[in-house]
């Protein structure tokens, strides 16, 4: 089993994201050529929408463009993968979702890169997960859903975003405290779980809010509650779990910015200074705000410290839930 403790990931992380320092004249010209940010989730999720809205933001500042490729699967395992095998010079990002960094190594063996190998840059965004229903299953909220899959225990499913994902844990999370079987059903991405939801493959699923607020304000899904521990703006009639009988429910995913490990310091500031400034640009505010996200921009130490703190809690949960990865 790859398991990394919080102190020396910590350690790790924090080296990684050394000190910022002022920019030396070899880095002064940084960049010269496009950069690709590698998104480890499919178009149309959180993830992929909130880096499309920063690119332009981005791009001006730095006077250079950004290059998005989408490379799913494998709950992130695949992007982040290659952002850590990429050579370390400012050209290759990765947006790295919550369960790459801090569920994966504690439910996966063979890990297809060492979260060590990643320099923490800044927190992007936070965002929150709904449980919905498809149009024809006769559950309409919490109750009625726990008592329905009471009465056919293992038959009923959820789906979710992929394997070791926070969408993953929260569905994990559901069923444990709510104490009923379901099978959890991993998709590559909120999309395609969407659709498959909306079509009725699966009854249930937990989708983020970009996938699924249309088709909630739309009558297409039935939502049964929120993950978060408040109700959210973009969705004030939907109940958080945790007042609908799930007590202390809480699961609230993110996502942030790194670069493969060795990244030079100077180049880690610069890039943080524009994401920064970009999560605080008051349009780029109202969109990812709109999408149900809250934008979360940090330094790099500070980035290191969450992901730490992260990791820590999530292994609690796996170890404590009995979580399996598949």
């Amino acid at each position: 089993m790859f398991h990394i403790g919080r102190r020396q990931l910590l350690a790790a992380l924090l080296g990684a994201a050394i000190a910022i320092v002022p920019l030396q004249v070899c880095y002064a010209g940084y960049p010269e050529q496009l950069i690709k940010i590698i998104v480890t989730f499919p178009p149309g999720g959180s993830a992929d929408i909130v880096i499309r809205a920063l690119e332009p933001v981005v791009a001006a500042d730095l006077k250079q463009g950004l290059v998005i490729e989408n490379r799913a699967g494998a709950g992130g395992n695949i992007g982040m993968a290659a952002v850590a095998q990429a050579k370390p010079d400012g050209y290759t990002l990765g947006v790295a979702p919550a369960g790459a960094l801090t569920v994966n190594p504690h439910l996966n063996q063979g890990m297809p890169f060492d979260p060590r190998d990643l320099a923490p840059i800044t927190l992007l965004a936070e965002i929150p997960f709904v449980l919905v229903a498809s149009a024809d299953v006769p559950a309409r909220n919490t109750a009625e859903l726990i008592a329905l899959a009471k009465s056919q225990p293992g038959k009923l499913s959820i789906g979710h975003g992929g394997n070791s994902t926070a969408m993953h844990l929260t569905a994990a999370l559901f069923a444990h405290k709510a104490g009923v079987t379901m099978e959890l059903v991993p998709y590559r991405g909120t999309a395609p779980a969407a659709v498959d939801v909306l079509a009725g493959h699966v009854p249930f699923a937990v989708l983020d809010i970009p996938a699924s607020r249309q088709l909630i304000l739309d009558g297409k899904l039935k939502p049964i509650g929120v993950s978060s521990a408040r109700r959210l703006p973009s969705l004030p009639d939907v109940p958080t779990l945790a007042e609908s009988g799930i007590a202390g429910f809480e699961s609230v995913g993110w996502f942030g910015l790194v670069a493969p490990a060795g990244t030079p310091a100077e180049i880690i500031a610069k890039l943080n200074d524009a994401f920064v400034k970009a999560l605080k640009d008051p349009a780029v505010v109202e969109k990812i705000r709109t999408l149900g996200a809250e934008p979360s921009p940090t330094s790099p130490g500070d980035f290191a410290r969450f992901i730490g703190s992260e990791s820590e809690k999530w292994g609690k949960l796996v170890k404590e839930a009995g979580i399996k990865a598949n």
